[in-house]
């Protein structure tokens, strides 16, 4: 075979480096692909109809008129969040996937369970959605309505006073144990799996406290089944505004805030993460949205970054840790 003279090698040579080039121009160019450019999946880490899910709806309405997407809410429950973080670890990092989970799942559960996930490693907060706090509730049978006499009850208790809470080794568990041991009372945990079931016997007698959270109590508060007592919220909360708070009543460490807050893969796309945070900081400071999460029982958000929730987070384990380490708790 005849070689190719060096000339013709020479114009094959640059035609093969413009086509390359055209191919890289053509790959930036899909890489750069407006998005969304298909549906954006929201994963929630609790059952369908309950808060996170309540919340996850709301979020979706207002990012499918913002991004011009549909948003899908799945429901994904159990095993502390793990499952719905799981799905988020294998399908988030190419930014269609998202989750709405409480701050809870990363400063309670990981301290109080054996769970799958590394929370500062696998879980990014993009934008919080609402801000909590959990209410001290009575049974209508106790002869107590404020703090002062919860407190002169229990210590006339000679075998202790029970509360309830939701779950074992979390904030409603570890509130009970801390005002125990600031206003020296004997109190015993009682613990359920979830509030229903809590409440229940709450109301029944069964059980005289309970911490929850307002998203549970608040229509039995309002409907006069059972008594507040006092928040764990670092101000008074807009739908009980007769009722003190711990701080108010000489307790200021009983003060923490919780939050639901949406979440992205951490490897997901910089730019991606930032425009879903926008929509969703934007969406939650509508009037209409304020009003419905009012309803729930919960404050509006704080427009805090990813940085700043991330440093409440490693607040919140570290005092949670302090917090379990001192009724000698060890995780399930």
């Amino acid at each position: 075979m005849t070689p190719r003279p060096p000339q013709k090698r020479h114009s094959i040579a640059i035609a093969l480096a413009i086509g390359l080039g055209a191919l890289g121009g053509w790959q930036s160019v899909l890489a750069q692909a407006p998005w969304p450019g298909k549906p954006i999946r929201l994963l929630v880490a609790g059952p369908a109809g309950g808060t996170a899910d309540a919340l996850a709806r709301l979020l979706a309405d207002g990012l499918q008129h913002s991004l011009g997407q549909p948003v899908i809410v799945e429901s994904k429950p159990g095993a502390s969040g793990a499952i719905a973080i799981q799905e988020l670890k294998s399908k988030g990092r190419d930014g269609y996937t998202f989750l709405v989970i409480q701050e809870g799942t990363v400063t309670e559960s990981p301290l109080a369970y054996k769970v799958s996930y590394e929370p500062f490693k696998d879980l990014k907060p993009l934008a919080q959605l609402t801000r909590t706090g959990l209410v001290l509730v009575a049974n209508k049978k106790v002869p107590i309505t404020n703090l002062q006499e919860l407190i002169t009850y229990g210590k006339a208790q000679k075998d202790g006073l029970d509360f309830a809470s939701y779950s074992a080794g979390l904030k409603g568990h570890t509130s009970g144990m801390q005002l125990g041991q600031l206003a020296q009372v004997n109190m015993r945990h009682v613990g359920y799996k979830g509030s229903p079931p809590a409440l229940v016997d709450l109301m029944g007698g069964h059980v005289p406290l309970m911490f929850d959270g307002l998203a549970t109590s608040l229509p039995l508060i309002k409907s006069g089944k059972i008594t507040p007592i006092a928040v764990v919220y670092p101000t008074r909360l807009s739908e009980l505004p007769e009722v003190p708070t711990f701080t108010e009543l000489g307790y200021p460490q009983m003060a923490k805030a919780g939050w639901f807050a949406v979440w992205s893969h951490p490897d997901a796309p910089q730019a991606i993460q930032q425009k879903l945070r926008e929509a969703a900081v934007a969406h939650f400071r509508q009037a209409p949205v304020l009003a419905r999460i009012r309803a729930m029982g919960m404050e509006p958000p704080l427009p805090l970054t990813s940085a700043e929730m991330t440093a409440d987070l490693k607040d919140g384990a570290t005092r949670q840790a302090a917090l379990l380490k001192s009724i000698n708790y060890q995780p399930e």
